[in-house]
């Protein structure tokens, strides 16, 4: 009987230092976190997403995007992540503040995209990027993403919204390349991604 005791106190004890290490001491150091009202501007960072973005974070999420890409750039200590061009300072718990859940990802077989909405704020750009990767990143081995863009025949007026691609992968003549809502939706989110605003806790090197 007092081995069975000692056997179910050695278990409850594994589990109560688990909870109370993976739980009890992120919530005590990190659940007191709060947006940061910015000085020269007066608005709080970060910013929630809502709306279309929020839409494409889904997007973003369904499509395995996290598998390829990391969202995090880590102390200058551990890697070269700010003179990669990718941020200039190393992410934080604040920054993950409204996201649920966050996505670090594991590896990166391609680049990080932490800041790729202050790295690239070309619209035009991303949907390229999008429907052929090659076309704007000569090498890429990102999978392309037609799927998110509809090729139709133009019906009057072509769309606004129509990709100019060049040649060879531009719309056969009386066709258009026109991003669906999807394809938008997922355009917004990578367009907001930007961690470049200064945090107290995480000073620009």
């Amino acid at each position: 009987m007092n081995k069975l005791t000692t056997l179910f106190a050695g278990i409850f004890g594994c589990f109560a230092f688990a909870w109370v290490g993976m739980v009890l001491i992120p919530n005590e150091d990190l659940g007191h976190l709060a947006p940061v009202i910015q000085e020269d501007t007066g608005s709080s960072v970060p910013k929630a997403d809502s709306g279309l973005i929020e839409r494409g974070r889904r997007i973003y999420a369904a499509n395995g995007c996290v598998y390829c890409h990391s969202q995090q750039i880590r102390p200058s200590d551990i890697e070269e992540g700010h003179n990669r061009g990718w941020g200039p300072r190393r992410t934080v718990p604040r920054d993950y503040l409204y996201e649920n859940p966050p996505f670090l990802g594991t590896m990166r077989t391609g680049p990080d995209l932490t800041n790729i909405g202050h790295r690239q704020s070309s619209e035009e750009w991303h949907y390229k990027h999008l429907y052929m990767p090659w076309s704007v990143t000569p090498g890429s081995i990102m999978p392309s993403f037609s799927f998110l863009f509809e090729k139709r025949k133009i019906g009057g007026q072509p769309s606004s919204d129509a990709l100019k691609m060049d040649a060879p992968y531009a719309a056969l003549p009386g066709e258009e390349i026109v991003p669906t809502e999807d394809a938008k939706a997922l355009v917004a989110y990578l367009k907001s991604r930007d961690c470049t605003y200064p945090l107290p806790e995480a000073p620009e090197k």
